[in-house]
């Protein structure tokens, strides 16, 4: 069957046998898939998912922590990219009535060595077939999800990749039946999304996009007259640092304030997320941990001890209707000797300098942390650091005093001043500014 037909919605065909579909089909609405304790119906040609036999709505978050909170800001649903400590994600989930799209990571397509060799290839599938015989019973397990933004070309010198790929799909469907299948595909990628439906066996597609989620109502209707099937958002959230955002003249990226983080969740969410769309089944807002990419706060909604951004308020009201019974500190903007980011701050080894965070709403402060670190600048593979740097100057000030003076690094090069403003409910608002140091050596 086709993904105009239903149980297994993603098969291959000849362009031949698909043209024909197409126009003897329309698009019209699949089938249910198999029965099992998930399941991906049509009421009123509109997609539905059902889990124990009741519709499951998914209000979900993209990381493996905060289950408690994320259970009281309203959320339901995690996913996790791989297997990692999973026996232990999966029973916290559970004991926080939460369910897990768990992922199964698999080489990238254009890993062709990898995919050539029969050997390798059958050691990834009988570890993957492993982990779902394992886990598949659990009741915190909601999906499985093949690979991470994996690249789906048309050529022939893929076969082995997608030989590979239906491997896994096939194994999956016939010993768990109860859970569907997907994978994700970078932003919205039509070539990619044909390939996928003539060339694999998936229950549904999957979409991380941030910037570019302003146009996805406009993509999935212009891919409607092949493909009108179920799908979600598995990461969507602020702009990413890799995606048009300003730079100073340097190259570091500028990042906005928590506040207009926050402001920014509830817009796309609202606005642009095709919730009315006859294909949603759900989206998963990134990045309910902490982490470092680009900064430690980029997409962080928790600081290391557990502390809740702006975001997390955004989200417990786009998930309840309702915000946090206290507000946070909302963030204006931050001045480094009265000058912003756009500005590209150049000062001297060793100058004083004072940096300076314009609040709405002063009253709510408990205290500041202050901090100045190197520039994470790209590194080798063109990635960004994934674990935190080390801080160059640390100062907490408990008063409500919003500026500090520091001594500018005495080694020429990019550094970031951060200010992390905490109210006495742990909760925090953030911003920072890029600045560059020179020498006249």
């Amino acid at each position: 069957m086709s993904i105009l037909d239903g149980k297994y919605p993603f098969v291959k065909f000849s362009v031949l046998n698909l043209l024909m579909v197409l126009f003897f089909s329309g698009c019209r609405q699949p089938a249910d898939t198999a029965s099992g304790k998930v399941q991906i119906r049509t009421i009123e040609g509109k997609y539905r998912l059902y889990r124990e036999g009741k519709p499951y709505e998914i209000k979900g978050a993209a990381g493996n922590a905060h289950f408690h909170t994320l259970k009281e800001m309203g959320g339901n649903t995690i996913r996790v990219w791989d297997t990692t400590g999973l026996s232990v994600i999966l029973d916290s989930a559970a004991t926080h009535q939460i369910a897990v799209i768990v992922g199964l990571p698999v080489f990238n397509s254009d890993y062709t060595e990898f995919y050539a060799d029969s050997a390798k290839v059958q050691r990834q599938y009988r570890a993957f077939k492993a982990v779902v015989n394992k886990y598949k019973n659990h009741p915190s397990v909601l999906m499985w999800c093949i690979g991470n933004e994996l690249d789906f070309p048309f050529r022939p010198s893929y076969h082995s990749f997608y030989k590979a790929f239906n491997q896994l799909t096939e194994m999956i469907h016939q010993d768990d039946p109860d859970h569907p299948i997907t994978t994700t595909v970078l932003n919205f990628n039509k070539k990619y999304i044909f390939n996928l439906i003539t060339r694999c066996n998936l229950d549904l597609i999957s979409f991380n996009i941030f910037g570019r989620i302003t146009y996805l109502k406009d993509d999935l209707k212009s891919v409607s007259w092949f493909w009108n099937g179920p799908f979600m958002v598995t990461e969507w959230g602020a702009d990413g640092p890799w995606e048009g955002t300003a730079q100073t003249a340097w190259g570091a990226y500028i990042e906005d304030t928590s506040t207009k983080k926050a402001e920014q969740y509830q817009e796309r969410f609202i606005k642009y997320m095709p919730k009315e769309g006859p294909g949603f089944l759900g989206a998963f807002a990134f990045f309910w941990g902490n982490k470092q990419e680009g900064t430690q706060s980029w997409f962080s909604m928790f600081d290391e001890h557990n502390g809740r951004s702006q975001v997390v308020d955004a989200m417990k009201y786009l998930w309840t209707g309702k915000h946090l019974e206290s507000p946070f500190p909302q963030v204006k903007h931050m001045l480094l000797n009265e000058r912003g980011a756009r500005d590209n701050i150049l000062l001297s080894a060793g100058q004083t300098f004072s940096a300076k965070v314009i609040l709405l709403n002063q009253d709510k402060i408990k205290y500041v942390k202050w901090e100045v670190y190197p520039e994470d600048w790209y590194k080798k593979n063109n990635l960004h650091n994934d674990k935190k740097l080390q801080p160059l100057i640390q100062q907490i000030k408990t008063d409500r005093f919003l500026e500090h003076n520091f001594v500018a690094p005495g080694i020429e090069g990019p550094y970031r001043v951060f200010a992390t403003i905490y109210d006495d409910h742990g909760n925090f608002s953030t911003c920072n500014t890029p600045f560059y140091v020179v020498t006249d050596k």
